[in-house]
């Protein structure tokens, strides 16, 4: 996989729906991508690539650089190879995860962040940083021919990460809706692997340089036969979401 140090990724978990969480999302991806005049979009989360790269360009602001989206090549590994930054947006992880691999996007993509180039990934592009992308919370609306993600990441992300069960109105009673929660989804995955887990909550980032991630907002770590450890704004950790100094 090549060496994962002195890399550049910002991973988000998506949720920024006030206008505090997107001064937020736009001071940290304005300095993640301040010396990249342009930058790869990678919309195929989506089933609506144009508007979705319009939509994405408008929410960044006028502090981001340009995005170009990369359905509007003839080339896309050609592309990939010549961007200066990639982002990979939001939407359903499965769709995502097939589009990448039939188009063999997984390992150029891989070698330019592990080159140094930033990447930003929100939601399932959040997801597929990781060495798969098991860990998503999405229906498996297609078939992808592999669950292998980029990898750039060591450890699973498991996006718009929440404690408990949703709450919902049962006539006139508030009741707990009786699926599973994320805890305990990925208390199930941990049964087949031990790869550790993080879950970003809504609105949070984490900044991934190969060695130690640091935490903007609130996360909750995940590891084989351990109590889950909430993790707070600022906290540092290393590629086994163990606490590590900054």
């Amino acid at each position: 996989m090549g060496d994962a140090t002195g890399i550049a990724v910002l991973l988000g978990s998506g949720g920024i729906s006030t206008e505090g969480r997107r001064a937020v999302y736009r001071e940290l991806v304005g300095k993640h991508f301040s010396d990249c005049s342009e930058v790869l979009f990678i919309p195929y989360a989506s089933d609506d690539h144009d508007s979705y790269t319009e939509r994405m360009q408008d929410f960044m602001g006028q502090g981001g650089p340009k995005l170009v989206g990369i359905h509007e090549s003839d080339e896309p590994e050609a592309a990939v190879k010549r961007a200066e930054g990639v982002y990979v947006g939001g939407g359903n992880s499965f769709l995502l995860i097939r589009s990448l691999h039939e188009l063999g996007l997984v390992t150029p993509i891989r070698d330019l962040v592990l080159s140094g180039s930033p990447y930003l990934g929100v939601s399932a592009g959040a997801n597929v940083a990781s060495p798969t992308m098991m860990t998503t919370n999405d229906m498996p609306i297609v078939h992808a021919p592999s669950f292998d993600s980029f990898g750039v990441v060591p450890f699973q992300i498991n996006p718009h990460y929440h404690p408990g069960k949703i709450l919902f109105m049962d006539g006139e009673e508030l009741v707990h809706h009786y699926g599973e929660s994320r805890a305990q989804r990925i208390a199930e995955f941990h049964r087949h692997s031990s790869a550790p887990v993080l879950g970003m909550w809504e609105g949070s980032f984490v900044r991934w340089d190969g060695e130690i991630g640091r935490l903007t907002g609130r996360a909750t770590a995940f590891r084989t036969g351990e109590d889950a450890v909430e993790m707070g704004d600022g906290s540092t950790f290393d590629a086994d979401l163990m606490p590590s100094l900054p």
